[in-house]
């Protein structure tokens, strides 16, 4: 047990207040948890094989070495967490509001975050693999360390967003970069591809 936390012990139920418990080593295939509150919890080794956690809520909540695998997690609510070495493959997670969150040392993996809220989003170090961007408002997000590949920006509006130090492949939304911060060198890298967008043709 980790500190003042109560193991969890049984399943999850829909529309369940989960205050101050921790979930270690526990696998739920198939949860059915949607419009549930975990507050000030702890998920180490846990993992979500599909599932349903819509509209759930997460407050103050800390996950380690979690897993989610087409898990349906839109339109849920982040507040205030922690995601250390989590895997999200394959994840619904749009129109989630999303608030001083931190993903560290993560792989996320074909997560959907259309027209989600990220504010205040810290990703650090993680790989993000074909995440989806699209129509998403992203407000202090910043992906230090991070990987980006096939990630697509289309329509997402962006402000104080931090890509310095992220190696960027950005397939799609490039016009919704404006309000981003990146460095000299991913601007090297970005040229061709934004003239590409802008129509502009170089040649020597």
């Amino acid at each position: 047990m980790t500190g003042h936390l109560t193991p969890h012990e049984g399943d999850l139920e829909p529309g369940e207040e989960y205050d101050g418990l921790e979930f270690d080593g526990v696998a739920f295939q198939d949860a059915g948890a949607g419009n549930c509150h975990f507050l000030d919890c702890s998920f180490v080794n846990a993992a979500f094989d599909g599932g349903r956690l819509r509209k759930a809520r997460f407050t103050d909540t800390r996950l380690r070495d979690t897993r989610f695998v087409a898990s349906d997690l839109a339109e849920t609510g982040w507040q205030d967490t922690t995601l250390t070495g989590c895997a999200l493959a394959g994840v619904q997670a749009f129109s989630a509001s999303m608030r001083r969150v931190t993903f560290r040392d993560g792989k996320l993996d074909s997560v959907n975050f259309r027209s989600a809220t990220l504010t205040d989003v810290t990703f650090e170090n993680c790989l993000l693999r074909d995440a989806e961007f699209g129509g998403a408002t992203l407000r202090r997000v910043s992906f230090g360390g991070c990987t980006l590949t096939r990630a697509d920006f289309t329509k997402a509006s962006c402000a104080e967003v931090d890509l310095r130090g992220a190696a960027l492949g950005i397939t799609a939304g490039y016009e919704s970069l404006r309000g981003t911060t990146i460095d000299s060198v991913q601007l090297v890298a970005l040229a061709p591809l934004l003239a590409h967008h802008l129509g502009i043709t170089v040649t020597d």
